[in-house]
């Protein structure tokens, strides 16, 4: 393997970021235009250099508003990443032990012919046997869910709940919003007041730290409201550690001390344009400044500073994480968070408002029906999988309120044996003899090595696709930049072929990677031509999309009682003091698993350099629970709880406040220690609402141990 180049020093304000010299292509290189898969908000749009047919470098597009022509660490290596070395170049049988990571070499024609006999003969028993397991390995529209939705339907497999990520906080958008709409991530640029709530944008959206940079030097005050103490954290004028799963109860001391001053707020844009704001306030008036702190375990005066700047600055905007809500209370907080823009009238500017997601200015823009044929089911309605509790539903047995026991998975796009949660029974149901798999991948990952046959899958620089976005309002369109590599096709083709082995004889089947990728949009509300000539066009939504309300609700006003879910409050985490004392007696330490600067998920974890960058799995324990525990720095320590235990290394300092320990992830089981990672710890039980994961709701104690800790 040729070592890594050495790297390009950035300027400090630049550190985070990874910019391509904008300067003229060599006469022989090609440049196609393509858009970062990833599951990102960014979504960024990218120029590929091609040279005697080998990608030579992978740059952001500077003309694209959002990217301006800078990338993250992570897909700059995007090359490194498709000419690795171990990647997976032609279809693979199991000739060994399932998780042994053994395989034989066989031919296309062979491997379908066998897939396709296997999933028929299951299909026509009980075809919600069948299950697909898939996430956002690519997030794009062709590759993602488009073919292998057709073919799945089609077959009338289980469907899959994909909650694993943003679940609950799409549930709490829609209820208060209508859906998952917000501000413009430019627009962050010109507001006065940031409130960095529940993510690292250093690490998980670098574009939008771009513009709260810009901010921060025309004098607006950046708050971090996170428990760890992030990069972006250390960047902020200031950083509010709450505990884990208590940012309802601030969002609601704040919302008692906005109540409370009626100066602050903006009571006519309140009255015309949110529904229910009466029942607000008396829910807030339960929530004074010295009960949310005591929950959150912070300074009352903290609460009552921060409603009070918050109100004062105009515009005032949130950037809200998808990290906050990954608790049992998740959906609650999301909602109440969302209510607080409310108060003050920050809609009435453009800097002002909330994003947590953009995704529903997509919504009619996407021709989803088409790419994906849900007519295709026709009059059955197959059960549908939570893909959290994969782990449960890969070991039941078929029982009348369940159905049929699963017999066939078919993962794409997803690495289940490391990013779902009580690893242990995932890896339990995946080593089933009588489960049949077929892993469609880029590499051998944990999940590949359990599979019965592993399809070489093309990477972003080969195929077509086409891409919305859940942080901007940029349609995208991505071109192959080079022919597959090896025999590896694209997810479309390999379903498409499949499809034809199984009697599927619909002209949907036939349609081709390049035309699903031209028609994914609709020409009424995407210019097609500019998507085609640039490869980016942008939406047409309102600089100021709500300074005179018209929410996607049916009144167009902002929802505070929702149907069903009634006036949002704080609900405490499954495992915690207040809801589990004897668990948390025993299981001291909260942890959360907040992913490192260098991964994606579980994507990245193989790129040498990357996971050189890294180093080892660490835990992050603060100096007070670190002392009391005889850790020191760099010491291997052991993460236990009921459901497992974790190895990896203690990292002592103030990223963790007190009673918090942060394990980094998400590490590939092969490549941590005892060949498991943190999600050995974290458990299935969902959130309030949207059943979405609570990866971040989790008790622990730790010790230290003597063993060797070098990573695998």
């Amino acid at each position: 393997m040729r070592p890594d180049p050495p790297a390009v020093p950035m300027p400090p304000a630049l550190w985070h970021i990874r910019a391509m010299p904008q300067t003229a292509a060599a006469p022989d290189t090609r440049v196609v235009q393509g858009a970062c898969p990833h599951d990102c908000p960014d979504t960024c749009a990218l120029q590929i250099g091609v040279r005697a047919g080998r990608v030579v470098r992978v740059a952001g597009d500077p003309e694209h508003p959002t990217t301006h022509g800078a990338l993250c660490t992570k897909v700059s290596r995007y090359a490194e990443r498709t000419y690795h070395p171990e990647r997976v170049l032609h279809p693979l049988r199991r000739v060994g032990a399932k998780g042994a990571g053994r395989f034989e070499r066989v031919g296309w024609d062979e491997a379908l012919d066998d897939i396709a006999a296997r999933l028929q003969a299951i299909a026509a028993r009980a075809p919600e046997a069948i299950l697909p397991y898939s996430y956002c390995g690519t997030m794009g529209l062709v590759q993602g869910e488009g073919m292998a939705a057709r073919f799945f339907h089609r077959l009338g497999a289980s469907r899959l709940g994909r909650t694993i990520c943003s679940a609950a906080g799409s549930a709490a958008l829609a209820a208060a919003y209508g859906g998952r709409v917000g501000m413009h991530v430019e627009h962050f640029a010109a507001s006065r007041m940031i409130l960095v709530w529940g993510c690292n944008p250093i690490t998980s959206s670098v574009h939008f730290w771009t513009y709260a940079q810009q901010a921060k030097r025309a004098g607006a005050k950046l708050v971090c409201i996170d428990p760890r103490r992030s990069e972006t954290a250390e960047r902020c004028h200031q950083h509010v550690a709450l505990r884990p799963g208590t940012d309802g109860a601030l969002a609601l001391g704040l919302m008692h001390e906005l109540f409370a001053h009626e100066e602050w707020l903006d009571r006519d844009w309140l009255e015309r344009h949110v529904e229910g704001w009466d029942k607000l306030r008396a829910r807030a008036a339960e929530w004074p400044s010295e009960r949310a702190a005591a929950v959150c375990g912070i300074e009352p005066e903290v609460v009552r500073t921060l409603a009070r700047e918050y109100a004062a600055a105009r515009p005032a905007a949130i950037r809200l994480g998808y990290g906050m809500q990954r608790v049992h209370g998740g959906g609650s907080a999301v909602r109440l968070v969302a209510l607080l823009p409310c108060l003050v009238g920050a809609w009435r500017q453009r800097a002002g408002g909330l994003l947590l997601s953009s995704s529903d200015w997509f919504a009619g823009a996407r021709r989803d029906a088409w790419l994906q044929r849900p007519d295709l089911l026709g009059a059955r309605r197959p059960r549908t999988i939570n893909m959290v509790t994969i782990g449960d539903d890969l070991l039941r047995a078929a029982a009348p309120e369940f159905g049929p026991k699963i017999e066939a998975v078919v993962v794409y796009n997803s690495n289940p044996l490391a990013v779902a949660p009580e690893g242990a029974k995932v890896a339990r149901g995946f080593a089933r003899a009588d489960l049949f798999s077929v892993v469609l991948e880029h590499f051998l990952t944990d999940t590949a090595d359990h599979a019965d046959y592993v399809l070489p899958a093309t990477t972003q620089l080969e195929h077509w696709d086409a891409h919305s976005a859940y942080g901007h309002v940029y349609a995208l369109l991505n071109r192959p930049a080079i022919a597959p590599l090896g025999q590896a096709r694209s997810n479309a083709e390999i379903f498409r072929g499949l499809a034809a082995r199984m009697g599927c004889t619909e002209q949907c089947f036939r349609d081709s990677d390049e035309a699903m990728a031209l028609g994914a949009f609709d020409a009424a509300r995407v210019d097609l031509d500019a998507l085609a000539a640039r490869g980016w066009t942008r939406l047409d939504v309102a600089e100021a999309p709500f300074a005179a309300g018209g929410f996607p609700t049916p009144s167009g006003k902002v929802v505070v009682d929702a149907p069903g879910l009634g006036v949002p409050d704080h609900v405490p985490n499954h495992e915690c003091a207040q809801s589990a004392p004897e668990l948390a007696a025993r299981w001291p330490l909260a942890l959360i698993s907040p992913p490192p600067r260098n991964f994606l998920n579980s994507s990245f974890v193989n790129v040498p350099s990357l996971r050189a960058t890294e180093g080892a799995p660490r835990l992050e324990i603060n100096p007070h629970d670190a002392a009391a525990r005889g850790i020191v720095d760099g010491a291997a320590v052991r993460v236990y709880n009921g459901r497992g235990s974790y190895r990896c290394i203690a990292a002592v300092g103030e990223r963790a406040r007190p009673g918090v320990v942060n394990a980094l992830g998400l590490w590939w089981r092969k490549f941590a220690c005892d060949g498991v990672n943190v999600n050995q710890l974290t458990h299935q039980r969902l959130t309030d609402i949207g059943r979405g994961p609570t990866f971040y709701d989790c008790l622990v104690e730790v010790e230290c141990v003597r063993e060797d800790m070098a990573a695998r």
